[in-house]
């Protein structure tokens, strides 16, 4: 089953930005070959046009407003009335990638303004789409495309992605056994992120009150939730390569076997991304053939080819 993703429309589906321009997002083309999508310009669908005058968050004592200063229109109600009504019709969704910095779309780093008039802001917070849209689905992975220009958001992002389309494949029929299975699929990836969500999630799989399949699935999907708030814990996640490690570490030779180990430490350092050392060591179960290791997502969280180590440096905040 592929993601599903809400995209905002102007990140290389229409040129409908404020000065009818339309971005290209290389996380967005990555991820045409595997993903479904569905888009939207909120300026665009309340009536502002294309192109059309810059508009504003203003916050001030009268609370948050979306003014155009060019032409003193407030549209806030009409902001709000779309944004509730297009996030209530989305019945299945895997993640959101959101404008940066769009005053409707962004979620975060959105100038907001004491008045319309001011050159200088006041501060920064969430556009008005991107606020609904952390309201509406607080447990589904939001990002913006500049912040999935720095590897660690693109991993945990593609990670959680991925899962997220995984449970949702498996819920529909909502059968214990593939719960099981998804379980145990997932264990060391879990591990990696949040050890403690990971056994309550092995709790609730066992079932021990023999609760009806809907209420499991639902409590799951939960608790699920809580496992990627954080990126990977880099202690935890190296205890899971030494693990691996030791399905091969006596079929390679000395030089191979420092060699993993002086790349391990580089990540655990943070001066390697996650992805370079989980394609390192599926290089070797490959190699070997361990099937065990084979079947964990952990060593395969998102296709292969959304691999990448390129960085921006931009800043996880």
């Amino acid at each position: 089953m592929k993601p599903v993703i809400f995209v905002s429309s102007c990140l290389g589906f229409e040129s409908c930005r404020w000065n009818g321009m339309k971005l290209h997002s290389d996380i967005i083309e990555l991820l045409r070959p595997y993903a479904d999508f569905i888009t939207a310009c909120p300026e665009k669908e309340i009536g502002l046009g294309v192109p059309r005058s810059p508009i504003r968050v203003i916050e001030n004592n009268e609370g948050l407003k979306l003014l155009q200063p060019s032409s003193n229109k407030d549209v806030t109600n009409e902001i709000n009335a779309f944004s509730e009504k297009l996030l209530k019709s989305i019945k299945e969704i895997d993640a959101f990638i959101l404008k940066d910095s769009s005053p409707s779309c962004g979620f975060k780093n959105v100038k907001h303004f004491a008045k319309p008039e001011h050159k200088t802001a006041q501060g920064k917070g969430g556009g008005f789409f991107g606020l609904k849209v952390l309201q509406e689905f607080p447990y589904t992975a939001v990002e913006d495309e500049g912040r999935l220009t720095n590897f660690g958001i693109r991993e945990l992002f593609l990670t959680r992605l991925f899962n997220s389309a995984a449970f949702r494949e498996i819920s529909a029929a909502k059968k214990p056994r593939d719960l099981v299975n998804f379980q145990a699929k997932n264990k060391l990836l879990f591990l990696a992120y949040n050890e403690s969500a990971m056994r309550k999630l092995g709790k609730i799989t066992a079932n021990a009150v023999k609760a009806p399949a809907a209420e499991v699935f639902f409590e799951y999907e939960k608790e699920l939730a809580k496992v990627f708030l954080k990126p990977v814990k880099l202690g935890t996640a190296v205890n899971v390569f030494q693990h691996a490690f030791g399905y091969f570490s006596q079929e390679i030779s000395k030089e191979e076997r420092a060699y993993y180990l002086k790349q391990l430490d580089k990540f655990k350092k943070g001066a390697l991304p996650l992805s370079a050392v989980i394609l390192l060591t599926m290089s070797y179960i490959t190699r070997f053939k361990i099937e065990y290791l084979k079947e964990q997502s952990f060593f395969a969280p998102y296709p292969e080819n959304l691999m990448s180590t390129s960085d921006s440096g931009k800043s996880r905040s």
